[in-house]
């Protein structure tokens, strides 16, 4: 449990592929300026990262809601409702096909209706011109992006990414810059415009929410940016994919 800003803490969990290769997993703890707290994303956290989440939010009993926002991130939600079952548990329509037994909200992440319930203290933005649910489940390149307008934190779940080494490595190598899913060319939907689509809110999501300051980024790291390193990385990102984009558009028009 790290806390980043005076009302957000970011966990880091294991994820473990084959049960050999941990890529890891987040959640991030948000105090809203009622006083009352969010979860974004599920994790079963243990040990002392759990006494000290359950001693700062009253027992689980001051968890407002639990958003989880990548629709592929499924394996905690139940862990973390048991941490706090009282919460207002919501998730994407996928979260609520994969684990139909849990008490899920009808209002689903990605509709503005449900993110505007938290838009005193939480910014949204899902990709335009990909698919948040693709047919290949290996293609995770959308998510629902939030951003704590208070501390200008951004908590990301593999739609944009930070290459990081592993282990005590991390220490000795730095950190790559902000980039975009690799499976973004599996993610394009199949149609013309939308590489201009995704291009245009790659563009807007860097001067919307350029006052960003720290990136939590699902399976990697938390990237502290300087001044004005939001919009920079953001921009270099979408040029980095920029290929990609003139494929598809060569393809679909």
């Amino acid at each position: 449990m790290q806390q980043l800003a005076d009302a957000f803490w970011n966990f880091r969990g294991s994820f473990r592929i084959a049960k050999v290769i941990d890529i890891g997993t987040q959640m991030s703890l948000v105090r809203r300026a009622s006083g009352r707290f969010l979860l974004i994303d599920s994790y079963g956290v243990t040990g002392t990262d759990r006494e000290r989440l359950l001693a700062l939010t009253d027992n689980g009993a001051a968890i407002e809601a639990i958003l989880n926002v990548h629709p592929f991130h499924t394996l905690h939600c139940e862990a973390a409702h048991q941490l706090a079952p009282k919460a207002r548990l919501i998730g994407t329509r996928r979260h609520r096909e994969q684990a139909p037994d849990l008490p899920w909200e009808d209002g689903v992440i990605e509709d503005t209706a449900t993110q505007a319930e938290f838009s005193a203290d939480l910014d949204f933005s899902v990709p335009e011109g990909v698919d948040l649910v693709t047919d290949d489940p290996d293609v995770h390149a959308a998510s629902v992006l939030v951003r704590h307008r208070a501390s200008g934190t951004v908590h990301v779940d593999d739609t944009l990414n930070v290459l990081a080494a592993p282990g005590p490595l991390k220490k000795l190598l730095p950190q790559s810059r902000l980039k975009f899913h690799p499976m973004l060319p599996k993610a394009l939907q199949q149609r013309a415009g939308a590489a201009d689509d995704y291009a245009r809110w790659a563009r807007d999501l860097a001067e919307n929410w350029a006052g960003t300051r720290i990136v939590c980024a699902a399976h990697s790291a938390v990237r502290q940016l300087p001044k004005g390193g939001w919009r920079r990385e953001v921009l270099h990102a979408l040029s980095d994919v920029e290929k990609t984009l003139g494929k598809h558009r060569e393809a679909h028009g």
